[in-house]
């Protein structure tokens, strides 16, 4: 099913909606994939999440540092948000820089992965992807 965002505020409910069915994997991480083109809302949306689990600091695209960590408090299931953005990533055995092993294994992070086909051998292959698509210069669309 497709929703189509056009405004900040849609996105947030989307996301809390989207977490608020997100089960916890108590094996290991809740890793999510984030599918889309450049600029379809895919950092966007991982803002509003950490907007949502209580991160007070600026949520940026990890382009360059690929990875970013967000401890959180309170929340029941997850202590730490990780929010990895594939997309400089050429190879799969690049993934231990990032220490994946270590933030893979641990059921108290949620791991939001931008671009998560760059990596596709590295990460589980039952994480629940969303796939974001760039509308109009004010909407976006994400199955």
């Amino acid at each position: 099913m497709e929703k189509v965002i056009k405004s900040i505020p849609e996105l947030e409910r989307f996301a809390r909606e989207f977490l608020g069915q997100l089960s916890p994997d108590t094996e290991g991480a809740t890793v999510v994939g984030l599918s889309g083109d450049l600029g379809s809302g895919k950092t966007a949306f991982t803002k509003a999440v950490a907007k949502i689990l209580g991160v007070k600091e600026s949520v940026l695209s990890p382009t360059f540092v690929l990875a970013k960590f967000y401890e959180l408090s309170g929340h029941p299931a997850w202590s730490r948000l990780v929010h990895i953005d594939a997309y400089r990533i050429d190879e799969p055995e690049e993934l231990p820089a990032l220490r994946w092993e270590e933030i893979a294994v641990d059921p108290r992070n949620l791991v939001l992965i931008e671009w998560p086909e760059r990596i596709d051998a590295g990460v589980p292959k039952n994480i629940a992807t969303l796939r974001f698509r760039f509308v109009d210069e004010t909407t976006r669309a994400i199955v």
